[in-house]
């Protein structure tokens, strides 16, 4: 009796010459990020005092006071890009993706008062600071080879930021009565990530796990407790995203 055979469904690859028919490709990115901040507290954080003149928004007006710890709690936000890819070789792409971001972080001081000669802990006060970026990030992606309608890839880059909301006069006006934590508007981050490609029929669609660390000390330092008692604070967002180019 003979016996049928069955070959295995061949695979369909989709846009086979996508990544060479073309030297740029374009395209549009959909992410969301955990924004934290490093912070270096002054040497002598806990023995520090500061007098009255450094502590502006603490009812009634103590003597003086000193920072227990200085901590902060990250904060979700999102981002969306637009995807300039320059086609390299086969393993490499040079990209430039400028996006606008929100997000906003928090610091949280535990600070001890001092009235009379007496101390009276107040707990602690928390500063939100609220932060608009335009990013200006260019990568350089190495590809591994293709499989089917898959690719894998690592990138790395650089990036310049520019912040619009952190020192905005609107929310001194909204904020009379307290004082402001407000962060420098430049800043450059080093960026490195993870990432997958999945061919489709019309679009190539991706997702990518990155994270950027800023190489700049991002608190505007301004003459109160809430600055004097932190000698730098940095940057590090860890951002998920969806590309389709």
């Amino acid at each position: 009796m003979a016996l049928k055979s069955h070959g295995q469904k061949e695979m369909v690859v989709n846009m086979p010459t996508y990544d060479k028919e073309s030297l740029f490709h374009f395209g549009f990115v959909l992410g969301g990020d955990m924004s934290y901040v490093t912070i270096r507290p002054i040497r002598d954080l806990n023995t520090k005092i500061f007098d009255s003149t450094y502590i502006p928004d603490i009812l009634p007006l103590p003597d003086s006071a000193r920072v227990l710890s200085v901590t902060s709690t990250p904060t979700p936000g999102f981002v969306i890009s637009i995807v300039c890819n320059m086609h390299l070789g086969d393993n490499f792409d040079l990209r430039f993706i400028p996006s606008l971001s929100f997000g906003d972080r928090t610091l949280i001081y535990s600070i001890e008062t001092y009235k009379n000669g007496k101390a009276t802990v107040t707990g602690n006060i928390s500063k939100s600071v609220p932060s608009t970026y335009i990013n200006f990030p260019l990568e350089v992606k190495f590809k591994s080879k293709r499989y089917n309608n898959f690719r894998a890839y690592l990138m790395g880059g650089a990036q310049y930021t520019l912040d619009l909301a952190s020192q905005a006069k609107k929310r001194e006006q909204k904020n009379a009565d307290q004082k402001i934590v407000k962060f420098n508007q430049n800043d450059i981050y080093a960026e490195t990530g993870v990432g997958f490609d999945f061919y489709n029929e019309w679009f190539k669609f991706g997702i990518e796990f990155k994270m950027l660390y800023g190489l700049m000390d991002v608190l505007k330092h301004e003459g109160n407790i809430y600055t004097e008692s932190i000698e730098s604070m940095k940057s590090k967002i860890f951002q998920i995203s969806l590309t389709f180019e």
